[in-house]
C-alpha cells in the first residue's frame, strides 16, 4: 500500500527504536484494512498525507498502557489513543479477567462511572472536514458502549440512566462498588488531565483499582483479546444486562462522610467557605457533604456547571495549579471567605486556600497537597485524640515522595505509619486490604478500626475505610473543620502550618517537571533513568549523596517483580542527601499518565529549639527554600545531560 510504504518512510526520520516502527506499521496495516476501523480511515489517510508521522508513529506503536492510575491519554484514532475500540479491548479483557478471578459466579456484577469530558479535538490533530468517528464522543457514550460490551459478555453493569442529571465520582464509585457487592467497577475519566484526553480506571470488588500481580493478569487478558463482543446499549438495558443506579449508594455515601466529622456542625455564617467543582462533578460529593453538614459552601457561579470543556478554569482543572483557583479566590476575597476548596473533574482530588486573617479580611495563601496532608493528618489525629477516639495503635499510610512531615507527625501520635508506598491510592488501598484480610501490612498490625487518615502529595486524602480510593468529600469536611478549629482559636490554617514547622520542622517540597513528550521522549525517558541508575551523580546541588535506592532492585525492599506491571510502577529511583543540618531527598519516576518524568524533592530542617530567636528560624527556612531551587537546578542538568540535552530556560521551575 502506497500509504504505509510512504509512513515507512516518514518513520524512517524518527529517532526511534527500529522494533517500534515496524509496531506501527503493522497496527497502521490492521486499521486501514480492517472492515472494524473502516470509519477512522479518512482521518488516517488525511495524517499520512499531510506527513503527521511523530503523530502517526505515537498513536500506532503499541496498545496503550495501564499507568499508576489506569489506561489514561489523548483521545484519538489508534490503539495509543483513547476510542471506542481501545476502551472496548480493555473492558473485554477485563470480563475475561472476572470470569477468571470469580469462577461460576453469576451474575457478575459491575458499576460504571463516568466524569464531564468530551472529545473536541482542541489540539486540532484531525480534519474537520472529514468524518471523525471520536470528535464529540463523551465520556457517558464511552461508559454506555463500556456497558455493552459488559452484557455481550453476560454480565451485569450498573450506571446511571441516560437521563440523568447527576454524576459518580471516584470516591462514591469505589462506595458503590463495596455498597453492591459488586465484582468490580469502570471509571472513564482523565482527571485533571487536558479536556482532549479520557482514561479507564479499572476496580477491583474491593472498591480499589487493580495491583501486581492482579494489574498484569488483567493486562495480559487485554493484550489476548483479539474479538471484542458488544451490543447496542439499548439492546443491553432491554435484556436486563444493565441496571440503572437510583439514589441509595449516593445516600449512604454522603451519610458515610458525614460521619467522619470530627467537631459537628458549625453555627450559621461561622465559617465562611467558597467551594468549586471546576465544571467537574465534586458538587456531587464534596458540595453536597458541606452542604450537609451546615457549611452553606458559596458557588463561584462561572464554574458551577459541569463542563467538559472546562471553560472558565485557569490553565487546567488540577488543583495542584495555583492559577486554576483565581476566580474562587475571587469570590473569597469579595464574600470575606476564611477558606476555599476546590475539586478536579471526578472529585478525587482536593484544592485549598486559606484567609491569612482570621476575621477573613486578609489575603489568600494557597496550600500545597503536602501542607493539606500534614494538615489534615495532625487535625484528625489531634482531635480524636482529644475527645479519645483515638485507636490504640492507629494507622497512617503515605508515600516515599510525600512530605516526611506526616511520618513525624505520626510518630508524635503514636500512629504506626506507613511512609514508603509507591505513587498511586491503589498501593493505599492495597496496603489497607491487607491489614483487613491479615491483620498486617509489613511491622504494621492493626485492623481497619485502627485506620485514621492516607495522603499523598497530589492533593489525595483517604479518611474511611468506607472508601478505597482518594476521596475528596471527607477531605472537604475534614479540611472545612480545621478552619472551623483553628478560627474558634482565633487563628488560621496559615498559622496552623506555622505551628506544624516548628514542631516538627520545616519541610519544604517542589516537584521538577522534566517533559519529554512523544515516543522520542519515551525512549529518552528510559535512557535517562537507566544512565542514573548505573551511574548516579556524587553530589546534587553542592550536598552529598549518601544513599542511592533503586526500587527496581529484586535483591532490596520490594523484594521479586511481581510482573511487568510491577517493575514498571518499580522505576523509581531515591536519591538521599545530607549536610548543613538538613536533610533532602530527591524521587525520580517517570509518570505513569504523562508524557514527562518526575523529580519530587524534599528539603527538611529540625524543629524549632525554644528559645531559637525569630530571625534564626527564619533564616533557617530561608537556607531550606534556596537549597530546594540549587538541587532542582543541578539535579535537572545532570539527569538531561545523560541524554546529551541541556535544561532550556525556565526548565528548572518547579511546581509544589
Amino acid at each position: 500500500m502506497d500509504l504505509l510504504s510512504n509512513a515507512r518512510a516518514g518513520f524512517a526520520g524518527i529517532d526511534a527504536d527500529a522494533a517500534l516502527k515496524e509496531k506501527a506499521l503493522g497496527n497502521l496495516e490492521t486499521w486501514l484494512t480492517h472492515p472494524d476501523f473502516a470509519a477512522y480511515r479518512p482521518q488516517i489517510e488525511h495524517l499520512c498525507g499531510a506527513g503527521a508521522w511523530s503523530v502517526l508513529l505515537d498513536s500506532f506503536y503499541q496498545v496503550m498502557p495501564f499507568g499508576t492510575g489506569g489506561r489514561r491519554g489523548a483521545v484519538g484514532i489508534g490503539p495509543n489513543r483513547m476510542n471506542l475500540w481501545t476502551l472496548g479491548a480493555s473492558v473485554q479483557g477485563h470480563c475475561e479477567y472476572l470470569r477468571q478471578r470469580f469462577p461460576g459466579v453469576a451474575p457478575l456484577k459491575v458499576v460504571l462511572a463516568f466524569d464531564v469530558r468530551q472529545f473536541e479535538d482542541k489540539r486540532k490533530v484531525y480534519n474537520p472536514a472529514l468524518p471523525n468517528p471520536v470528535l464529540h464522543l463523551s465520556s457517558r457514550e464511552f461508559c454506555q458502549h463500556a456497558a455493552g460490551v459488559y452484557a455481550a459478555n453476560g454480565i451485569q453493569a450498573h450506571i446511571l440512566p441516560p437521563d440523568s442529571k447527576r454524576y459518580v465520582p471516584t470516591p462514591e464509585l469505589s462506595f458503590t462498588v463495596r455498597f453492591l457487592r459488586a465484582h468490580g467497577g469502570l471509571n472513564m475519566t482523565a482527571s485533571h488531565n487536558p479536556p482532549d484526553d479520557n482514561g479507564s480506571k479499572f476496580y477491583d470488588d474491593r472498591g480499589s483499582q487493580l495491583v501486581p500481580p492482579e494489574d498484569q493478569l488483567m493486562s495480559e487478558m487485554v493484550d489476548q483479546v483479539t474479538a471484542i463482543k458488544h451490543v447496542p446499549f439499548a439492546d443491553a438495558v432491554r435484556a436486563g444486562k444493565v441496571q440503572f443506579l437510583d439514589d441509595a449508594p449516593h445516600r449512604a455515601f454522603i451519610d458515610l462522610c458525614r460521619h467522619e466529622s470530627v467537631l459537628g456542625a458549625p453555627k450559621a455564617d461561622e465559617l465562611r467557605v467558597v467551594y468549586t467543582p471546576m465544571h467537574g462533578c465534586g458538587g456531587f460529593c464534596a458540595g453536597e457533604v458541606l452542604e450537609a453538614q451546615g457549611f452553606r459552601p458559596i458557588p463561584v457561579p462561572e464554574q458551577a456547571t459541569p463542563d467538559g470543556q472546562f471553560p472558565n478554569v485557569t490553565k487546567t482543572p488540577n488543583p495542584e495549579v495555583p492559577e486554576c483557583m483565581d476566580r474562587a479566590e475571587r469570590v473569597g476575597l469579595e464574600k470575606g471567605a476564611d477558606l476555599i476548596i476546590s475539586t478536579d473533574p471526578d472529585a478525587d482530588r482536593l484544592g485549598g486556600m486559606a484567609n491569612r486573617s482570621p476575621d477573613g479580611k486578609g489575603t489568600f495563601r494557597f496550600l500545597t497537597g503536602n501542607e493539606i496532608a500534614a494538615l489534615l493528618t495532625h487535625f484528625k489525629l489531634a482531635q480524636l485524640a482529644r475527645s479519645g477516639s483515638l485507636p490504640a495503635a492507629p494507622i497512617v499510610i503515605t508515600t516515599e515522595v510525600t512530605t516526611g512531615q506526616v511520618a513525624r507527625i505520626g510518630r508524635h501520635f503514636g500512629a504506626q505509619t506507613i511512609a514508603d508506598l509507591l505513587v498511586g491510592f491503589k498501593y493505599h488501598a492495597d496496603a489497607l486490604w491487607q491489614i483487613e484480610s491479615t491483620g498486617q501490612f509489613g511491622d504494621v498490625r492493626g485492623t481497619v478500626q485502627d485506620f485514621v487518615i492516607a495522603s499523598e502529595e497530589s492533593h489525595g486524602i483517604m479518611a474511611t475505610a468506607g472508601v478505597r480510593d482518594k476521596d475528596s468529600a471527607c477531605a472537604a469536611l475534614l479540611l472545612a473543620e480545621a478552619a472551623l478549629y483553628q478560627k474558634r482559636q482565633g487563628s488560621t490554617l496559615v498559622a496552623y502550618l506555622d505551628e506544624l514547622n516548628r514542631q516538627f520542622g520545616y519541610f519544604r517540597n517542589e516537584l521538577l517537571n522534566i517533559v519529554l513528550t512523544g515516543l522520542e521522549g519515551k525512549v529518552n525517558m528510559g535512557r535517562m533513568l537507566d544512565a542514573l541508575r548505573r551511574n548516579p551523580p556524587k553530589t546534587i546541588g553542592g550536598l552529598p549523596v549518601t544513599s542511592v535506592e533503586d526500587l527496581q532492585d529484586e535483591g532490596g525492599r520490594m523484594g521479586p517483580f511481581k510482573g511487568d506491571t510491577d517493575k514498571a510502577a518499580r522505576n523509581f529511583l531515591i536519591f538521599r542527601l545530607t549536610g548543613d543540618g538538613i536533610g533532602a531527598k530527591v524521587c525520580l519516576r517517570p509518570s505513569g499518565t504523562e508524557p514527562k518524568a518526575k523529580a519530587y524533592i524534599e528539603v527538611s530542617g529540625q524543629p524549632w529549639k525554644p528559645g531559637t530567636p525569630q530571625a534564626d528560624w527564619d533564616a533557617a527556612c530561608a537556607e531550606i527554600d534556596k537549597r530546594v531551587q540549587l538541587l532542582a537546578t543541578d539535579f535537572l542538568t545532570q539527569a538531561l545531560a545523560t541524554i546529551g540535552q541541556t535544561p532550556t530556560p525556565g526548565a528548572d521551575k518547579l511546581s509544589r
